[in-house]
């Protein structure tokens, strides 16, 4: 191997080996605006579920394993919990940005977030304790 495909190859795999960069840093209020598009089916600032389940605590929460939703949980969800899904920050964006694609399977009918600062904005309001 040359000394040039040598440094490219360990280029590349130094690009493909370093970590994502971070998510923006997230505003919990604007958060709060930009969760109006997930109200229709998701509580934030209660344990009530609506269509899907109370997202209040969802951070360090099993995917699919809120006792309150129980069987309304798509096998999808209830899989990815059993499969060792817990909410975080990380998989909370994957989630918020392409849910089908996440979580194949599930029920949620919702299309996704692109905006990069929104999906940093809505995990901020979630994490927010008290809800601004």
């Amino acid at each position: 191997m040359t000394r040039r495909l040598r440094t490219v190859c360990l280029a590349l795999a130094a690009a493909l080996l370093a970590p994502l960069p971070a998510l923006a840093e997230g505003d919990a209020v604007a958060g709060k605006r930009v969760f109006n598009k997930c109200r229709a089916c998701h509580e934030a600032e209660t344990d009530r579920n609506k269509v899907g389940p109370s997202l209040l605590g969802v951070f360090g929460r099993t995917a699919g394993t809120l006792a309150s939703f129980g069987a309304r949980y798509s096998p999808a969800m209830k899989e990815a919990g059993e499969g060792g899904l817990v909410w975080n920050e990380e998989n909370l964006e994957a989630y918020l940005r392409d849910p089908k694609s996440f979580i194949p399977g599930n029920r949620m009918a919702f299309a996704g977030l692109k905006d990069d600062q929104e999906i940093a904005d809505v995990i901020a309001y979630l994490k927010a304790d008290p809800k601004p």
